[in-house]
C-alpha cells in the first residue's frame, strides 16, 4: 500500500488508477447520484433512502474498476484521499 504526504501526490496515483475512460464515467456518475440521493432524501425527509448511498457509491466504483480498469478501487485503501478528489473528478471525466 502507498503512502502519500501531500494531496497532490495521490492525485498523480489516482489519475494512473483510473486511466479507462468508462471507469471515470463511472466514477462521476457514482459521486453525483450519491450527492443528489442524499440531497433528495434530506429534503423529502425519506431518510429511508440513505441506505442506497453504499450501493450506489461502492456499486458503480466496483464495477468500473474489476471490469473496466481491471484493478482493486483506490478507495478500499485511501477513503479519505480518495473521496476528496472524486469532487476533481469532472475534468478527468472524458
Amino acid at each position: 500500500m502507498h503512502s502519500f504526504s501531500r494531496c497532490k501526490t495521490f492525485y498523480l496515483y489516482y489519475l494512473n488508477e483510473h486511466r479507462n475512460a468508462t471507469c471515470r464515467r463511472l466514477h462521476f456518475v457514482d459521486s453525483r447520484l450519491v450527492f443528489i440521493v442524499t440531497t433528495f432524501a434530506l429534503y423529502k425527509q425519506l431518510y429511508t433512502l440513505l441506505w442506497l448511498l453504499p450501493v450506489i457509491g461502492y456499486g458503480f466504483t466496483c464495477f468500473g474498476h474489476y471490469f473496466f480498469e481491471k484493478s482493486r478501487p483506490a478507495r478500499f485503501q485511501h477513503p479519505i484521499y480518495t473521496n476528496l478528489h472524486y469532487l476533481k473528478s469532472k475534468p478527468i471525466v472524458a
